[in-house]
């Protein structure tokens, strides 16, 4: 029986040794050259009754290239609509819809926006989400930002499990801010992680949100970026949603 008994410790030992392993992985950005990835972003803000937002961006991203870690890829913005009510103002822009759908507003909007829908982003990349190079074609102020400002996460480089956290910093716009990733669960061929953070700077406020990530390709196909912020004196509630997915 003692024999049998210590067998039996043994085999259990072994096995949540192999579970632990097993439930550790390495985060990385899998993409596959000549493939192309759909974006689908809704970005909506409210500060208080003087303003509120929202907008959706499409964009189509195609990997050119993939040598070792590092990686090369197209965007292109492949639609845009933005509703935003000002000082009792409602500026409506679709880049959908013809000049006849638009009102003045939307025409202005039009001009403005068009030469971004017409543009291409190169991005030099790593499997850990890292932009290393980002150029635009024909040039654009502000669109190399963009792209540069597009990842929301990037990844450890050593392997994580249940329970493990790390931290990304941002600054834009006169804002820093503080990402703190914890691991909330690993099942299948989901990874589960909770946000959270702080902003400060010209802004100040708490970052919460959540996201998840398909494991086998490192992509971040749900995520969630909620920011409450006080601005000059004002109260800004910002809440970001991405969806990401091969076509």
């Amino acid at each position: 029986m003692k024999k049998l008994l210590a067998l039996l410790l043994i085999i259990t030992a072994n096995l949540t040794i192999a579970q632990d392993s097993q439930d550790q992985t390495l985060l990385r950005l899998n993409y596959e050259k000549g493939a192309t990835y759909d974006v689908a972003m809704e970005v909506t803000q409210e500060m208080g009754t003087m303003m509120s937002m929202g907008m959706t961006i499409n964009m189509d991203i195609k990997v050119l290239d993939v040598k070792g870690d590092v990686y090369d890829s197209e965007m292109k913005f492949t639609k845009m609509t933005m509703d935003m009510l000002q000082g009792g103002n409602l500026i409506s822009y679709d880049s959908t819809k013809s000049d006849d759908e638009l009102d003045e507003t939307g025409k202005m909007m039009k001009q403005q926006m068009g030469p971004m829908l017409s543009a291409v982003i190169f991005v030099k990349g790593n499997n850990l989400g890292e932009v290393i190079e980002a150029k635009v074609e024909p040039t654009i102020a502000g669109m190399e930002d963009i792209a540069k400002q597009s990842n929301n996460v990037i990844y450890p480089k050593e392997a994580i499990k249940v329970g493990s956290s790390w931290t990304m910093t941002k600054e834009e716009k006169g804002m820093k801010m503080d990402f703190i990733y914890t691991v909330k669960s690993i099942i299948n061929n989901e990874i589960v992680l909770d946000l959270s953070g702080n902003i400060s700077g010209m802004a100040t406020g708490k970052i919460t949100g959540k996201m998840e990530i398909e494991k086998d390709s490192g992509i971040p196909v749900n995520s969630l970026i909620n920011m409450d912020m006080s601005v000059s004196g004002q109260e800004l509630k910002s809440k970001i949603t991405m969806k990401m997915g091969k076509k």
